[in-house]
Parts: C-alpha cells; sequence; structure tokens
C-alpha cells in the first residue's frame, strides 16, 4: 500500500488566530484543516470503499479509527488518535478533532507542522472594545508552495478585504525578480523575505513587537547572534520568532 497523500492546496486551509498580542496590535495565527478535507482526500485516494472511520472511548477519552484496506495483504490497517472537546459541542468537537489527528498519523496535512511562525498586525478598527478580534474579519490562504521535502516554503494570507497581510516568498521564487524589476516595486510593509538577507523593516517590528510582549530585550537577541539585530538574515530572525512564541 504506497498511495501517496496530495498536499493540501490553499483551498483545503483555514486560518485560525491563535492569540491576540500586545494589547491589540498584532495576532498569531495557526493554519488548520476541516474534517471534510480529510474525507475527501481518503475518497480520492484509497476510494469510498477503501476506508472506514470509527470511534471508541479509551479511559475516558474519544478515540478515532481510520481503517484502509491493504489489497496486497488482505487486511485493514489502522491509524488511531485522541481528540479534544471543543469550546461548543463537546462530543462533536472531540469526534471532529481526534477524526482529524488520525487523518495526520496517514499523511493528511502533515506538512502544516513546517508552517511557519505567522504573525499579522492589526488594524485598531479591526477589534471590539474589549480588544478580541472582529467576527467579520476573516483571514484567507491563497497560496501556498512546498519544496522537495513537502516542506511549506510559501505562503500568501489576505483578508476578507482582498488586502495581503502576510507572504512568505521561497529563495527560488525571490531569485526569479531581477533587480531592475525589484527597484521598481512599491515596498509592502506586510511582504516577508525568504533569504539569507538582512531582514526587512516589517520583520525587525514584528520580532521587537514579540520579544517586548515575552519581557525578552532586543539586546539579548543581538547577543545571541554577536550582531545588531536589524542585521539578521531570514533564517536567524525565523528562529528567534520562533523561539519567543513557544515562551
Amino acid at each position: 500500500m504506497n498511495n501517496q497523500i496530495p498536499l493540501l492546496t490553499a483551498n483545503d486551509i483555514e486560518c485560525r488566530v491563535q492569540s491576540i498580542v500586545k494589547d491589540g496590535e498584532g495576532a498569531i495565527l495557526l493554519l488548520y484543516k476541516d474534517a471534510r478535507v480529510d474525507m475527501r482526500i481518503l475518497d480520492e485516494v484509497y476510494g469510498i470503499n477503501g476506508w472506514q472511520r470509527t470511534h471508541e472511548v479509551i479511559n475516558g477519552n474519544l478515540f478515532c479509527n481510520i481503517d484502509i484496506w491493504d489489497e496486497y495483504k488482505k487486511t485493514w490497517v489502522r491509524k488511531q488518535d485522541v481528540g479534544t472537546e471543543s469550546n461548543t459541542e463537546k462530543e462533536k468537537g472531540q469526534a471532529s478533532d481526534s477524526f482529524k489527528r488520525a487523518g495526520f498519523n496517514i499523511g493528511i496535512g502533515r506538512e502544516l507542522y513546517t508552517a511557519p511562525f505567522i504573525y499579522i498586525k492589526l488594524n485598531p478598527e479591526e477589534l471590539d472594545k474589549n480588544k478580541k478580534l472582529k467576527s467579520s474579519v476573516k483571514f484567507i490562504v491563497t497560496h501556498i508552495g512546498y519544496n522537495h521535502n513537502r516542506e511549506i516554503e510559501e505562503l500568501t494570507i489576505i483578508d476578507n478585504k482582498g488586502i495581503q497581510r502576510y507572504a512568505l516568498k521561497s529563495q527560488k521564487t525571490s531569485n526569479k525578480k531581477s533587480a531592475e524589476t525589484q527597484s521598481r516595486e512599491k515596498p509592502n510593509s506586510f511582504e516577508y523575505k525568504d533569504s539569507e538577507g538582512i531582514i526587512s523593516t516589517a520583520q525587525l517590528n514584528d520580532l521587537i513587537s514579540l520579544a517586548e510582549m515575552k519581557g525578552v530585550k532586543v539586546k539579548q537577541i543581538e547577543e545571541g547572534y554577536k550582531k545588531p539585530i536589524e542585521q539578521l538574515t531570514f533564517s536567524e530572525w525565523q528562529k528567534s520568532m520562533n523561539n519567543l512564541s513557544k515562551r
């Protein structure tokens, strides 16, 4: 059984706000898949009769089993995982979550684990009086690209007004632009560089904001890399953002 699980497309991926940071100045986003994506991919790869789904309670926790028929071995192959409660419907949330987690074990959407740290600056009008994101504000993935290791290397996110709010570009894509083209382009405060060049002003500001939120002084970051913070490369910036987000 060597069926290839397809990589998720932009239409398969949704954005979820993990947290609002620095008193509403920005939001940290997570990428996730809907359970319907798992069902569609299972149907496409294994056929509607080539897989089955069951649930069982183990030590008080709801688990999902996804069994896939192995024609060569003439047996069912099982992948299993546990779910967590949702904030709305407890049982339905656990069932859906355990199904999606079991899907990850099969390989569906596993590339989402390679997603970059996604920080988006917010505008005051996007927040309510409690500094919470208004329900009318949505973030949408319009493009995603992967490298040969099935890792995310390109990502574009817009808001529901069509304005680009986040862009991660691969080294390959960046190199396609000529110096003449780059000189004519208008700088985009939301654009992120993905190269070993010096980070952009937007990336610098995001790093400083996240450091302040986590109580880390810029000097500490500079001492770690033995250079001024504005001279960090993209890989150093990404490492710092990931480390800060885990604090």
